[in-house]
């Protein structure tokens, strides 16, 4: 059954929770959303915190996927651009499917509704995103026609002498 995805959702309790917990199942299954496993809901807290406060001040948009029984199970957080020269596009950040929906499809599902919702936004003509080596995120963005337009080697340290490659990506909307 496929996800049912909602742009700017009402923040509350639940979602909220939702949200949480699903970062920090994704995060503990080894996802590449910002942190290293293990970590718990107050571990990532501070960072939805950060991401909400970016969504009510206007320059963050959440794209939300439920499952079947009403449940977050998908997200994404699109980002504005405050660069004069670079307003045209769009960040999308802390990409995420719950675990025990992977293989599904939903991952594409989500990343076509993000793609979906950018057209919507008035000028944006691209999406911008990075992603962690070594993980085959790349792959799966590739996937999703995204293109490598840079690589920083080594920028992202998940543990002592565990270097990976910073990939940035790109979708052009046209």
């Amino acid at each position: 059954m496929p996800l049912t995805f909602e742009l700017d959702p009402r923040i509350g309790p639940r979602l909220r929770d939702g949200v949480l917990s699903l970062w920090t199942d994704v995060s503990n299954a080894g996802g590449a959303v910002g942190f290293v496993p293990p970590v718990t809901v107050d571990d990532i807290r501070p960072e939805w915190v950060k991401h909400l406060a970016a969504v009510s001040e206007g320059r963050t948009r959440l794209l939300v996927g439920y499952d079947e029984e009403g449940a977050v199970a998908a997200t994404a957080f699109l980002t504005y651009n405050t660069h004069r020269l670079m307003t045209h596009w769009i960040w999308l950040y802390t990409v995420m499917v719950h675990p025990r929906h992977q293989g599904k499809g939903y991952g594409r599902e989500l990343m076509a509704a993000a793609a979906g919702a950018a057209r919507s936004f008035e000028g944006i003509e691209a999406i911008r995103l990075t992603c962690r080596g070594g993980t085959g995120a790349d792959r799966f963005y590739a996937s999703c026609g995204y293109k490598e337009v840079g690589r920083v080697p080594g920028a992202i340290r998940v543990a002592p002498g565990d270097d990976r490659d910073d990939i940035v990506m790109l979708l052009p909307l046209e």
